[in-house]
This record gives C-alpha cells, structure tokens and sequence, in this order.
C-alpha cells in the first residue's frame, strides 16, 4: 500500500479547493467554447482548416505550457504559483476574444488562454502528492467531475445569454469565474514545504519501458483525437440549428460530468488499463456511428458515447501517467507527457480540417478509427504497477 503522511484535513482542503477553482474556471471557459466552432466560421469567418488550425495550435500549447511549467515547478520546488497564474491567463485571453475583430487576431489569445494551462501539471501533482494508489483515481475524478459541472453551468448560461447579450459581452462575462478562481487558490490553497534536494531534470533514460511504451500509445491516439468542435460542425452540417448546437455540446459535458468520478472510482477499484481501454473503446463507438450515419439519433448518440470517453479518459489518464512517473519527478514527467500529446494535437486537428475541406468530412473520423485500434492493442502490453523512484 502506497503511504502519504500528509494530513486527512490538508489532503481535503487541497481537493476541495482545487475542485471549486476547477469549476469556477470551466463555468467561464465553456460559456465560450460552447459556442466557439460558430464564433469562429459565422461570425469571424474562419473555415475549417482555419479552424483546425486553432485548434490544434491550442492544444499544442497546452501540453508545452504545462511541459514547461511541470520542469519550473519541480526545479523550484513551487507549484502554486503555476496554478493561479494559469487562471489568470485565462481569464485575460477572454476579454481579447470579445474584442477580437478577425479571426487572425484571435490567435495571439488563443495562445494566452491556451498558456494559462500552465496549472495543469504543477496543480496535478500537488494533487498526487496528497493521494495514495487507493484514492487517486477518486481524487481525479473528483477534479474533471467539478470540471464538467463548471461546463454545465457555463454551457446553460451561453445557451440563455447568447441571443440577448452577444459574443462580446458573453466573452466578457466569462473572465469573472476565472478572476474567482484565482482569488481561491491564492486564500486557500497552502503549499507544502519546498524539498532541498537537487533537481538535475526529468530524462527520457528515467521512464521506465511502460511508460515509454504508455507515452507513444497515447500520441498516437491522440494523432487521430482531434478538436470537439468537428463534431458540432458534423451536427450543423447534418441540420442541427445554430440554437441547438450548444445544447448538443451541453449534453456530453453533462455525461462527462455525471461520470468522471465513477470511472475514477472504478479504475482505483480494478485498475487503470480497463478504464482507458473503455474509453478508446467509447471514442470508436463515435467514430464508427457518424460514418455510418448522420441520422438526428446517429448524432445526439455519437454525443452520449463521446461524453462517456472523456468521462472515462481524462481523469485515468493523468492518474495513470502519474503513477508510471518516477516519484521524486511527478510534475515534469507529467509535464514531457503532456507535452508529447499537445505535439500531436496540432497536426491532429490541423489534419482533420484540411482532410474535410479536400476530401469529405467523414474521412477524419475514418483516420481516427484506425488510429484508436492500434492504440488500444498497444494498450495491452503496458504493466500497471507502482511508482518507481528516479534512478541515483
């Protein structure tokens, strides 16, 4: 059994806190997000290889941001810093979308509030560092969970406030939560004491075979996982209103939500491995539906099963990367691995735009398929075990 000699009440405090920041901070980003495939073709212009572009260039920044700033934290030994700076980031790239005339100036943003992302590792390990093996997977279920509620309430407040307020002061609006959210970590959240040894740098000769192996198999799923805005533009096309576009968005979040912290439970109950195979097993389900059809229960069933793999996938994925991580090193080799990813995220998106715009819009979803099943059979052959301490 794997100890942690930090207190029940810190170890409570530290979820619940970064919980609450988690949910204050998507109320903010999904207020926008629900709307944003439109905001960029409708209002802005954008077309699809221009929308997977910024897209993809969003989640390349992240995994680099949080790359970078899971070294910073380990080498300096601080990471709250991290985690309100990125909320903070966020919430000032959302006053730049509302004043954004064109969709070239919305790039620039994109990558500010793409960097606030910067929370992700140092925050994650701060979280891991509190959990043992029989709760972690809890604890990160708990995070994505109040992730997805914050989604649900930003999503409802788009889909009340859109048509009376507009997309600038909507963009507006949802710095707010971001500002709270920063307020809440900056009061609540106390850092542990800061270890004095020597920090010489996370190396790839220091992830073991399952990791190295976990590590590819991921990035080649995420090859062929590309931007959630594709499936709402799949909706539009196949004659989903402009209105009920956000509610489509609302009810995969709201599977997201509702489910995170099952499978959070259910991959500390059994193990990491059958979880995400699920939810490679779930994004499948997706992909095989809309090619096979584009029928109106095709489309809100393809939503269903894609809120149940993000439910599944986002929360085990993390908790089983942290515990392959050697465990001096959790932050940056979290970071490296995420940042490996956000590299295929970008020509994953950007991919998929250019495939739709030249050659069909089912063709991505066709790439993704093959991608997932070479993904999960590499899946197979990674050994679950515990954390190993960094070799001397």
């Amino acid at each position: 059994m794997e100890e942690t000699d930090v207190p029940e009440m810190h170890v409570k405090q530290t979820v619940r806190v970064f919980a609450a920041a988690s949910f204050l901070h998507d109320i903010g980003s999904d207020m926008i997000f629900s709307v944003w495939p439109l905001f960029l073709t409708q209002v802005l212009g954008a077309n699809m290889a221009v929308v997977g572009f910024i897209d993809g260039l969003g989640d390349t920044i992240v995994s680099i941001s949080q790359a970078v700033s899971g070294y910073l934290s380990d080498r300096i030994r601080k990471r709250k810093i991290f985690v309100w700076m990125g909320y903070l980031l966020g919430g000032i790239a959302r006053i730049g979308y509302a004043l954004a005339p064109s969709w070239q100036w919305i790039i620039p943003f994109r990558i500010l509030d793409r960097s606030g992302k910067m929370r992700g590792a140092p925050r994650d390990a701060m979280l891991s560092d509190v959990s043992t093996r029989e709760n972690r997977g809890r604890h990160f279920g708990i995070l994505r969970a109040m992730d997805n509620a914050g989604a649900v309430v930003g999503i409802i407040l788009s889909i009340l406030l859109i048509e009376r307020i507009g997309y600038s002061s909507l963009f507006l609006t949802a710095a707010v939560p971001s500002i709270l959210a920063v307020l809440l970590v900056l009061t609540f959240v106390r850092e542990s004491t800061s270890s004095t040894r020597i920090f010489k740098g996370v190396r790839l000769t220091d992830f073991t075979h399952d990791l190295k192996l976990y590590t590819i198999l991921s990035a080649l799923f995420s090859l062929g996982n590309f931007s959630y805005s594709f499936l709402l533009l799949v909706a539009r096309q196949a004659g989903f209103t402009v209105g009920s576009i956000p509610v489509l968005y609302l009810l995969f979040t709201l599977m997201a939500a509702l489910f995170s912290l099952p499978f959070g439970k259910l991959a500390d109950k059994f193990n990491r491995k059958a979880v995400l195979l699920c939810s490679f097993i779930l994004w499948a389900g997706v992909s095989t539906l809309l090619l096979l059809s584009h029928s109106t229960t095709a489309i809100i069933v393809s939503f269903v099963l894609y809120g149940l793999h993000k439910a599944a996938h986002d929360p085990v994925q993390k908790a089983f990367a942290a515990e392959l991580a050697p465990k001096d090193f959790v932050a940056s080799t979290l970071g490296g691995f995420q940042m490996v990813i956000g590299l295929c995220s970008l020509p994953a998106s950007l991919m998929a735009g250019l495939i739709w715009d030249r050659i069909g819009m089912m063709m991505p979803f066709l790439l993704s398929l093959i991608l997932t099943v070479f993904s999960s059979f590499l899946l197979l052959f990674v050994t679950e075990g515990k954390k190993s301490r960094r070799p001397s």
